[in-house]
């Protein structure tokens, strides 16, 4: 079952991104991100706390030792969603495998859904979606689109401790609830299976 589950209010919603300590002490510093950030390359933001903990190790992997957690308008996110293809093709999108291939190669934006995780690791039933983010879309993100950006690393760190004793239960954890989309975007994202 793939779903966006995601701390939001009706201004913004919150995407994780996990960086090395130059990238995101930058990005604190300055509210956005800056010249340490590669613009040119594919970035991608997840609404799903504990998708981006199994990701980065609970920000012990090399390179995602610092993780962010950027509010950003839903707006910015809705235009995201709206202008997605899916990684994945599938006969029942309604177009050709070379159409979807074109679609791929010209989009700004990539989705894909994968397990989402529980505090172990472990796959659930409910697949998270992860946003890759390239060019112009990029350009939106860190220069109109980021409302507040806070490295929440500390607290990863925290939580980790109390996981690796067994005793991190779900109320610690971000309230992350369901964020509905209009059908157009369902079709877009390919979330009816």
């Amino acid at each position: 079952m793939k779903k966006i589950n995601a701390v939001y209010d009706d201004k913004t919603i919150r995407v994780y991104q996990a960086f090395n300590e130059r990238i995101a002490c930058e990005a604190v510093k300055l509210g956005t991100f800056g010249k340490s950030f590669k613009r040119e390359r594919m970035t991608w933001i997840k609404p799903s706390f504990l998708w981006i903990m199994y990701r980065s190790g609970w920000a012990e992997k090399e390179n995602q030792e610092h993780i962010l957690a950027i509010d950003i308008t839903r707006e910015g996110f809705e235009e995201i969603l709206k202008n997605a293809v899916v990684s994945s093709y599938r006969e029942n999108m309604g177009i050709s495998y070379d159409e979807w291939k074109k679609k791929v190669s010209e989009s700004d934006v990539r989705c894909q859904f994968d397990p989402d995780r529980d505090i172990y690791g472990n796959p659930q039933q409910i697949r998270a979606i992860q946003l890759g983010l390239r060019g112009k879309m990029v350009e939106r993100y860190i220069n109109d689109w980021i409302v507040k950006i806070t490295d929440i690393t500390d607290n990863v760190k925290y939580l980790k401790s109390l996981k690796d004793k067994n005793i991190l239960t779900d109320e610690k954890l971000p309230h992350e609830k369901e964020y509905t989309v209009s059908s157009e975007i369902m079709k877009i994202l390919c979330m009816e299976e």
